[in-house]
């Protein structure tokens, strides 16, 4: 996997997360090289739990049907309980990083294993603040992997007018 700096972009709902990504999607871009990150759930709506039902988790609760939908489309859905930032569902690369800085207990410098996992990609230190915050807040981050190619095509379909804002 390439160690190019992998733009970050933080929605605040699942439903811009969503547009967002179906977006890179439709355009034909290769989807093995985005990762999303968000909360599981909110616990006010008092989820029953999670299931997987082949390579896909879905969960039920209110956000079930974005996870859902999102899973479908990208690699490697996961959930994890991380310390300090409880239950988080993801999909794409981050999710065999995180994986591989838990096993290895590979922290860096009092990060969470998320702030460990990011770090692989190249993120700074105060990236990972920045990112972290933003999944504390129960925002979406989503993640591009690849050249400066597969960068500069997703930063430009997000950025466009018609794609909800990222933060």
């Amino acid at each position: 996997m390439s160690k190019d700096h992998s733009p970050a972009f933080i929605f605040q709902t699942h439903a811009q997360a969503d547009e967002a990504i179906r977006k890179v999607a439709n355009s034909g871009f290769d989807m093995s090289k985005l990762s999303i990150i968000g909360k599981g759930y909110h616990s006010e709506e008092h989820p029953i739990g999670f299931y997987t039902h082949g390579d896909k988790i879905k969960a039920w609760g209110k956000s079930g049907a974005f996870w859902g939908g999102i899973w479908g489309l990208l690699l490697a859905p996961a959930v994890f309980l991380v310390p300090g930032l409880g239950l988080l569902a993801m999909a794409g690369p981050i999710v065999p990083t995180l994986v591989g800085c838990l096993e290895g207990a590979a922290l860096i410098g009092g990060v969470s294993a998320l702030g460990a996992a990011l770090t692989q990609f190249g993120m700074s230190k105060e990236q990972l603040i920045k990112y972290e915050s933003a999944v504390k807040v129960d925002h979406y981050v989503v993640l591009v992997h690849g050249n400066a190619d597969d960068i500069a095509k997703v930063s430009a379909l997000l950025k466009a007018g018609d794609t909800p804002a990222a933060v």
